[in-house]
């Protein structure tokens, strides 16, 4: 199963055994109808009635005379609390206890037993009350009309001391919302009463609404009226200073009926029959901390072959809508669709039949969002039951009683990873396990081995690629709001201004600044690190190189976020990265930590620059840990051994494996210009080298797969003898070196031909500048000299040259090689040619 719900509250299992021991315990002290008081065959009047702010559950239950007990469940310490009895045969509507737990506000009616409790009996009347429990004192008589009343009192934001005042909302059916205005007063030490409860203050908040839904955890009120037949969706936010504030309306292109009206999270949904959820409309607000809000509906359904459902990204600027098929006619449709907020993404589901997940993030790619039908493992995951989507990824079962913490099914996705086939279902799969997983470190090592064994499985995208992308995107992405805009995430990518406010709002009134003004250009790339990366290496290669101080800052760069790495991952490694210099490894790192960290000042407002640097190092870090964990499976994995270094030995078909995956990781970081760990293009080439014929060796290195660093070279002349294959391969690896590296590898030969080189590269230095001068007809011979006039007369000309720049040649380091050593190299090679 995708998606696995643990239990946080059950009322069989947190409250059942209670209220036994509770009756038990007046049983035995004699008590007569004081206390909670349960029959053994009324169990099935236990229900939740509300879940406040804080967690506590409000429950109800009656005993065998009917009288109603209402109980709290602590969800911090675990306890159940006795709140109020009310010795009548009432039915409760809804309930609410403010946050220091002095009163209670309830909503009951009186039905006969021939009516059904959902319909208020002619001349009946819904009473509202508010009750002092602190102690049990007075009751307060809110309203007594013909018409359902839910109530829901407001908890302030700050907590650490009482309040004197409370604040609550009394729901009408009649289509209006009051606010009530609570003042209490302690007397006789801790005993809480009603301050003035002749007179109680209160004010409309709504009216004429056809739909609503209260958000607990944020103390928010969605609600939808309708202005001229088109449905505007608005909201209002409560603060702990009295003040409640409309933060936005916007028109929603659904249709709602005036006749209607429906209510979501104000506590349990008893009076709506259960059995008909199918035939009705499905509208939730989803937001999170981001900055996200989608508003999910579903019509009535109209058709038991199809089911449509639509999902605005308000913080996005768009929508979509969704049709799927149901099957045949007979696949008939009891269960209402239930849509679930899992923080980053949306859940649709409906039993029996499928389950949507959707990426609510990233919206704007489809492939980021999966959708499993058909198997009864998968479509059956959930409770048949109507389901209430709480915040916090809480879902409530009232029928069972059940709180529940919906989770991420790590294992089952893991799993799901492996065997799907399509790519739109494995990127899918990649970016919710990296978003949503709790052991980041366990889940990418597991994916890492699945890239090892499918590195070739995905045809649509870079598999190493996303996978380097998303991860380090998700690893940084809680630091700070507004990631989304400016990092990429992947590798494949009118409404009324809202108040000036802090926390939720400022970050959703971020992302629709984002949606109406930038463009895709916000999010970061390497184009600027490729063009000055180039700059300095071509500077470089011609010997020409800017302020020391530049470079020196940029190594320096560099250097920080190869510590920051290493203090990060303490565990040795078996793979010999990180073991030399690489500049231009470093180089490419210096560049990307000061572009990015210039990126990120410039669109990070109010985010201290220390900060932004240390998220720039732990982004950078990541990316080259990402590809370090992947060679270390599969050197692992392959159980090679740092003998592989050595080129005198034969390569083994586990050599073969690891080097197709470091050419499929340079693949996907050339492509992006992103760094590798200093030593991967030594270790690359080395197995480059062992596993390719001489051919397709030279065909990579010419195209620029394999890059010849000095220290690989350097191996490779030291480890290979002189036979003819290996000269070969020598001279075709020499004559492709860069100048200043081909110098010094020469060095490392003892050959006729780095003989060659080396006199060749000395002539041309020597009379590059040459100017020609008068000379004397008569040639010195030197004792044991060859009688070949020119090359006689050649090396007398180098010979003057040397002696005239002596001291910078000196200073240049030429180590013992001048014209004797050209006239020796030059008669080998002659010697050699005539095959003498």
């Amino acid at each position: 199963m995708a998606l696995r719900l643990v239990s946080d509250f059950d009322l069989l299992k947190d409250v059942l055994p209670w209220l036994r021991s509770q009756r038990a315990a007046s049983a035995a002290a004699g008590a007569r109808g004081g206390g909670p008081g349960v029959l053994e065959n009324n169990y099935e009047s236990l229900r939740i009635l509300n879940v406040e702010r804080n967690g506590n559950i409000i429950y109800t239950y009656k005993d065998d005379k009917g009288n109603v007990f209402f109980g709290l469940y602590d969800c911090r310490t675990r306890q159940n609390e006795h709140l109020y009895t009310f010795e009548k045969d009432l039915h409760v509507v809804s309930c609410s206890v403010n946050s220091e737990r002095t009163l209670l506000a309830a909503s009951l009616v009186h039905f006969t037993k021939e009516g059904r409790k959902n319909e208020l009996q002619p001349g009946s009347k819904c009473l509202t009350l508010l009750i002092e429990i602190h102690p049990v004192n007075n009751v307060k008589v809110l309203k007594a009309v013909d018409s359902y009343i839910w109530v829901q009192f407001l908890y302030p934001h700050v907590e650490s001391r009482p309040l004197p005042e409370n604040h609550l909302l009394l729901i009408s059916e009649e289509k209006y919302i009051e606010k009530f205005h609570i003042r209490v007063i302690q007397e006789d030490g801790n005993r809480v009463v009603l301050k003035d409860s002749g007179h109680l203050p209160r004010e409309r908040v709504v009216e004429d609404f056809v739909w609503a839904q209260w958000d607990m955890s944020e103390q928010r009120l969605y609600y939808i009226d309708l202005k001229k037949s088109r449905s505007v969706l608005k909201c209002i936010q409560f603060s702990a200073d009295e003040k409640f504030n409309l933060m936005f309306e916007a028109p929603l292109d659904i249709t709602l009926s005036d006749s209607g009206f429906k209510l979501v999270n104000f506590g349990c949904d008893d009076l709506q029959d259960q059995e008909n959820l199918s035939k009705h409309l499905t509208l939730c607000v989803f937001t999170n901390h981001t900055g996200t809000l989608c508003v999910c509906y579903s019509p009535k359904f109209d058709s038991w072959e199809k089911i449509t459902y639509s999902v605005f990204y308000f913080h996005k600027g768009h929508s979509k809508t969704f049709t799927a098929a149901l099957g045949s006619v007979d696949s008939h449709v009891t269960k209402g669709l239930t849509f679930l907020n899992l923080e980053y993404y949306v859940a649709v589901y409906l039993p029996g039949h499928f389950f949507h997940l959707l990426n609510i993030q990233h919206p704007d790619l489809i492939c980021h969002s999966l959708f499993l039908t058909g198997n009864n493992e998968v479509v059956d995951m959930l409770p048949h039951g109507p389901l209430q989507s709480l915040s916090g990824s809480l879902v409530l079962d009232w029928c069972s009683g059940k709180l529940y913490r919906a989770v991420l099914n790590q294992s089952y996705l893991l799993q799901f990873l492996w065997n799907t086939q399509l790519d739109c279902e494995k990127m899918a799969v990649l970016h919710y396990v990296l978003s949503c997983g709790r052991d980041p470190r366990f889940l990418e090592a597991k994916i890492i081995q699945w890239i090892s064994e499918s590195i070739s499985a995905c045809h649509s995208f870079d598999l190493i690629q996303e996978f380097i992308i998303a991860s380090s995107y998700w690893s940084i992405y809680p630091e700070t709001s507004n990631m989304d805009k400016l990092l990429p995430y992947s590798s494949v990518l009118a409404w009324n201004t809202v108040h000036s406010f802090k926390g939720y709002w400022e970050k959703l009134n971020s992302n629709l600044e984002y949606v109406k003004y930038s463009k895709p250009r916000l999010l970061y790339n390497n184009s600027m690190v490729q063009r000055e990366w180039h700059s300095l290496i071509s500077e470089e290669k011609t010997g020409r190189r800017r302020s020391m101080v530049y470079v020196r800052n940029i190594l320096d760069n560099a250097m920080k976020v190869i510590s920051n790495l290493e203090a990060r991952n303490l565990e040795p490694r078996l793979t010999p990265l990180f073991q030399e210099e690489d500049n231009h490894q470093r180089l490419l790192m210096g560049l990307m930590v000061s572009e990015l960290k210039d990126h990120l000042l410039r669109h990070l407002q109010g985010v201290e620059k220390k900060k932004i640097e240390q998220m720039v190092l732990d982004y950078i870090s990541k990316l080259l840990d990402l590809i370090c964990q992947i060679l270390e499976t599969s050197w692992r994995k392959h159980h090679l051994h740092p003998r592989v270094l050595h080129f005198s030995r034969r390569a083994s078909a586990a050599e073969f494996t690891v080097f197709h995956i470091m050419t499929r990781i340079l693949e996907a970081t050339t492509s992006l210009f992103l760094p590798l760990p200093p030593g991967f293009h030594t270790l690359h080439t080395i197995l480059g080298v062992h596993c390719l014929p001489l051919h397709n060796l030279l065909h990579y290195i010419d195209n620029g797969v394999l890059l010849l660093t000095e220290t690989a070279v350097t191996r490779l002349m030291k480890d290979l003898d002189n036979s003819e294959k290996n000269e070969k391969l020598k001279f075709s690896i020499i004559v492709r070196l860069p100048p200043l590296i081909g110098q010094k590898i020469c060095r490392l030969w003892d050959h006729p031909m780095s003989s060659n080189i080396i006199s060749r590269n000395h002539v041309k230095r020597l009379l590059v500048n040459y100017k020609k001068q008068p000379q004397s007809s008569m040639i010195d011979k030197s004792p044991g000299s060859v009688e070949f006039l020119p090359l006689n007369y050649f090396i007398e000309i180098l010979t003057d040259i040397e002696s005239s720049n002596q001291a910078l040649y000196a200073f240049e380091g030429h180590d013992n090689v001048d014209a004797k050593f050209v006239e020796e190299a030059a008669l080998k090679h002659t010697t050699m040619l005539l095959g003498l």
